[in-house]
């Protein structure tokens, strides 16, 4: 039977060698100051070897205080078994682009950054308002009041988190033009994006390139998270086969949404994709998992064999986003002479602009006619939509700054 070890001031607490482990099976009782260990021989062997010491507490601080290192950075990452000193290597020796970033992608890129994801790229065209910061964790009061790149700001912020991985910012507007070149060498994508266009676009050059991306989307208190290999069937465009009208979908702008929400959905994102990253592509989720998180209600949706059959994508191999077939849709240009840039309409589509007034209302000025509504950001700014989808943004000429407006407001 082991005798009861008293030690002034001694931490014995886990790991390796000569550092002891206590947990249920030993009894710690503190007392004065001290340390009482009972009931194991592998304590009275540290205690003899601190009596040799003479000054325990001195040393053993001193060995703890050795383990705390940037080699152990990923220790604990390591240490869970489906991910192990293989599945680190591999996120470590991995790319990953995040495509915007807002609630979601600020909220990804620094669970990569701490995950060890070897070079991280985000891709981002706005500047941090004020309206961010409620959700978008990497940004401070600082970047609303300067206007900074969301873009730059982050890759910044993140490298006083993580300075060991290459993280690289660029802030543009992703088009057919300069997906490829923008996201060549990236193992895979994280869907911040603000728009479906890009979505779509996104999902065309996956399918061409065969890389996978994680889609994620919020709006209020509800959003969806799925991978999408980029292999074959399903696909994204199998879910939304088209780019839904302006004004059918909520956005952030009009319907508002809940930080909560955006953390937990771009958590799930990132998880996913360190699922894949890590070699554990059995593990990753095969099904489109939506949460309604004020009504409490998780789905599993599974995305039908007959839409995959019929998809013009992945099943046709007709990439029309990524090809320019739906390019008419996406035309923004500057208009001459004025201070304004005009985004293209969506053909024959008919908008119910009473409808879009109304979400309109409470976020500025609106003006309503027979032919369009116009909606007042300020005293030089506003946005004039029209009833086929045609939108005149006023008080810019960046095309970039216009689309954004447009993407937020309209849909």
């Amino acid at each position: 039977m082991s005798r009861p070890v008293r030690i002034a001031g001694a931490e014995f607490l886990g790991g390796h060698g000569d550092r002891v482990q206590v947990g249920i099976h030993h009894t710690i009782a503190r007392q004065d100051g001290w340390l009482n260990l009972e009931e194991s021989s592998i304590i009275e062997e540290a205690a003899d070897l601190a009596k040799q010491l003479g000054s325990p507490r001195d040393h053993m601080v001193h060995r703890m205080t050795s383990q705390n290192t940037p080699e152990n950075r990923y220790a604990r990452q390591r240490q869970f078994a489906p991910i192990g000193v293989e599945g680190q290597r591999r996120i470590e020796s991995a790319g990953v682009a995040v495509l915007g970033c807002g609630a979601l992608g600020t909220v990804a890129a620094e669970i990569l950054t701490r995950a060890g994801v070897g070079r991280l790229k985000l891709i981002d065209r706005d500047v941090v308002e004020w309206t961010n910061l409620q959700r978008q964790s990497l940004f401070v009061e600082d970047d609303a009041i300067q206007g900074v790149s969301k873009a730059d700001v982050a890759r910044r912020r993140l490298h006083r988190i993580n300075s060991s991985i290459d993280l690289s910012a660029e802030v543009i507007d992703v088009t057919a033009d300069n997906i490829d070149g923008t996201l060549d060498g990236m193992d895979l994508v994280i869907d911040a994006c603000d728009n479906f266009s890009l979505r779509l676009l996104l999902n065309d050059w996956s399918l061409q390139t065969r890389t996978a991306w994680v889609h994620g989307g919020c709006v209020g208190a509800a959003g969806q998270v799925r991978l999408f290999d980029g292999q074959g069937t399903p696909c994204f465009r199998c879910l939304v086969s088209e780019v839904p009208p302006p004004g059918a979908v909520q956005t952030c702008d009009t319907a508002g949404v809940v930080g909560a929400a955006t953390h937990a959905i771009a958590s799930l994102q990132a998880g996913e994709a360190i699922k894949w990253l890590s070699g554990n592509r059995d593990a990753v989720r095969r099904s489109v998992l939506s949460l309604d998180f004020w009504q409490n209600r998780i789905r599993e949706i599974t995305i039908s064999e007959t839409l995959s059959k019929t998809c013009r994508a992945c099943h046709d191999r007709q990439y029309d986003f990524l090809e320019g077939r739906k390019e008419a849709a996406d035309q923004t240009f500057a208009l001459c002479g004025r201070d304004s840039v005009q985004v293209a309409g969506m053909g024959n589509v008919r908008l119910d602009l009473q409808a879009i007034a109304r979400r309109w209302a409470g976020l500025g000025a609106v003006q309503e006619t027979a032919f369009f509504i116009r909606l007042h950001f300020d005293e030089t700014t506003s946005l004039t939509l029209f009833r086929d989808g045609r939108a005149v943004i006023a008080g810019t000429q960046q095309i970039s700054e216009a689309r954004s407006l447009y993407d937020r407001y309209v849909g």
